[in-house]
């Protein structure tokens, strides 16, 4: 599964280089080539979305087994971008609070 997070690290992430240090730009394009390619390749589906202050969308895609997830960010001239993958997505029951530890 290591294979497949360096597959998408380095499908999701430029390299460029700054003054001597080497920063990491996401990969942007149509969120229909995005999410075809998650799909195919991971069959990874949307799994939630919100809004970000920004007018973005974020979406989590994860497969139905959850063995991987993707986080990317859609803004509002269309262009999305892959924020983040990973393995082992697990989704979590809504709580209306946190209540702290006794």
């Amino acid at each position: 599964m290591m294979h497949r997070t360096a597959l998408a690290l380095s499908t999701c992430f430029l390299l460029a280089t700054t003054s001597g240090a080497v920063a990491q730009q996401p990969l942007c394009t149509e969120r229909s080539e995005v999410v075809n390619q998650l799909s195919s390749q991971y069959s990874e589906a949307p799994v939630a979305m919100g809004i970000a202050n920004n007018g973005g969308v974020v979406e989590i895609l994860s497969s139905q087994s959850g063995t991987s997830w993707t986080i990317i960010l859609t803004m509002p001239n269309g262009v999305t971008c892959m924020i983040a993958a990973g393995e082992n997505w697990e989704s979590l029951p809504h709580l209306s609070k946190v209540d702290p530890p006794a």
